[in-house]
């Protein structure tokens, strides 16, 4: 799937945890670790922070696994957006059932607004928890392409496109538009 280990521009060896190399789509939202060791022990790994701020000085140079990193790094603050406007959510519904005096209101009309937003901030949890990870370990990978070929990138990479689209032209015929980015 992804490759375990990452050269940074240093010359450092990275390499991820057993159990975070497999992680990719939909996995848990907890902390990378990684070590700069050869044969690492279970003792040798470290954490990589919330944010991914312990592995950056490793991807110093390399702009594409830094850019990686950042989308990480963005993604984890729009889950805690997501998070708090859930718990929020939730403490919201309960304090307009439990508010007033006499019976307690289970669908009112605020309640109803109330648990959509709870219902699109759960909706939207799965399209950002998607592909959080993959970030991260795309910034790892990206550092060991950078690193693997003598410090470019492979001629296949450098051949693929960055971009492809479809257009159409004035005939209505449609038109492949390809697009590449130089590295």
């Amino acid at each position: 799937m992804w490759a375990s280990t990452a050269f940074g521009q240093s010359g450092t060896v990275v390499r991820l945890s057993p159990e975070d190399q497999g992680r990719g789509r939909n996995g848990v939202q907890k902390n990378f670790y990684f070590t700069t060791k050869e044969q690492p022990t279970d003792d040798d790994y470290q954490n990589a922070g919330y944010f991914g701020q312990r592995l950056r000085p490793y991807l110093a140079g390399n702009q594409e696994a830094l850019d990686n990193l950042n989308r990480y790094r963005r993604q984890k603050w729009i889950f805690l957006a997501e998070r708090l406007t859930f718990v929020g959510g939730v403490a919201v519904y309960g304090s307009q059932t439990f508010s007033g005096s006499g019976d307690q209101h289970y669908f009112s009309n605020p309640q109803k607004v109330t648990l959509g937003v709870v219902a699109g901030s759960l909706l939207a949890n799965i399209f950002i928890t998607r592909h959080t990870n993959e970030h991260f370990v795309r910034a790892v990978d990206a550092n060991n392409a950078g690193l693997s070929a003598g410090g470019h990138a492979s001629g296949w990479q450098r051949l693929a496109p960055a971009g492809v689209g479809l257009a159409a032209s004035a005939t209505g015929q449609p038109l492949l538009a390809l697009r590449w980015q130089l590295r």
